[in-house]
């Protein structure tokens, strides 16, 4: 696999400074079901790498401690972490909102049989990968069979109440583009894939979310071995917008990675360039427990501008219209 931080580094990126601290970002392990090729993590079958107990509790310190609101639970496939109930359990306890974000077809692998209706009970928000409402898109991009898998998970969330009014348990969807593009306005494709998906397959879901692919990982070293890899990076930077630098994720974010290292954001963490604090090379989570990030500078490189484009991009989708 190319290595892209080298095409990154040298950048003239605005410099970012932290605000209050409003969610915890927990990548709990990189092995999933499913290896894509959009995957800025480079998740997959083989990957081993998972969060261990001690780190989970060093996570949970943090949380409470932290004042910090939502944990957004990531992987890989989180849900395959042995250590994922306990964690997103004692959150709950803790009055902290999380998020799962999950790639739906794990929810029919060996050992996640109930893991929909856990999710249920405890009231977590599901962030749901779905790049595309056309089978062939999908199935191009994630697998064969992903497209209709994930059809019968969402029917199976929506028949636990996800989506539903009133239910309280949220269901969005995450897209992204299928080539080195900028995502399409994201509210006029949310209406598309509304329409298809409750037409055609009888699904209903809360929100799209776009997300735009980040030149790193396994999507950064495929634009490197297609020769893409400098006009991609043009196009970020001519779509760039000031006024998205505001509500970058970032901001509010913190990244840990599955040892407990801290990042800025998620993309920093698969980039290796973590978290300056208390002039250390690099921290981890406890090291951050009773601490205050405000106003701490962020890392910031080239593939940043993918935050910036257009309509922008982050976690929770589209920053402006």
């Amino acid at each position: 696999m190319h290595a892209t931080l080298p095409l990154l580094q040298d950048s003239d990126f605005p410099a970012l400074k932290r605000t209050a601290l409003h969610t915890v970002q927990v990548n709990v392990g990189y092995r999933c079901n499913q290896s894509c090729l959009h995957c800025h993590v480079g998740a997959g079958p083989k990957r081993t790498e998972s969060m261990a107990a001690d780190t989970v509790d060093e996570v949970l310190r943090l949380l409470q401690a932290s004042g910090a609101t939502t944990l957004d639970i990531t992987g890989g496939a989180p849900e395959l972490n042995p250590h994922f109930r306990r964690l997103v359990r004692t959150a709950r306890e803790l009055g902290v909102a999380v998020i799962d974000r999950c790639n739906l077809t794990v929810l029919e692998q060996p050992g996640q049989e109930n893991t929909a209706e856990f999710l249920a009970e405890h009231g977590v928000e599901i962030v749901a990968s779905l790049p595309c409402y056309l089978q062939s898109n999908v199935d191009a991009q994630r697998g064969e069979g992903v497209f209709a898998t994930s059809l019968r998970v969402l029917r199976r969330l929506n028949a636990l109440g996800y989506a539903a009014i009133g239910s309280g348990l949220r269901l969005n969807l995450m897209y992204n583009p299928q080539d080195a593009s900028l995502p399409p306005p994201q509210e006029a494709l949310e209406v598309d894939y509304k329409r298809v998906l409750k037409e055609e397959y009888g699904v209903v879901f809360d929100r799209l979310y776009s997300l735009t692919n980040m030149p790193i990982q396994r999507f950064g070293s495929t634009l490197v071995s297609k020769g893409q890899f400098h006009n991609y990076m043009a196009l970020l930077r001519g779509a760039h917008r000031a006024e998205n630098l505001a509500t970058v994720m970032c901001r509010s974010l913190i990244s840990v990675d599955w040892q407990g290292y801290v990042y800025d954001c998620d993309f920093n963490q698969m980039l290796g360039v973590p978290l300056h604090h208390g002039g250390r090379p690099r921290t981890h989570v406890r090291e951050l427990i009773g601490a205050a990030l405000d106003g701490n500078p962020i890392a910031v490189a080239d593939h940043c501008y993918g935050c910036t484009a257009g309509q922008g991009s982050g976690c929770g989708g589209a920053l402006s219209g």
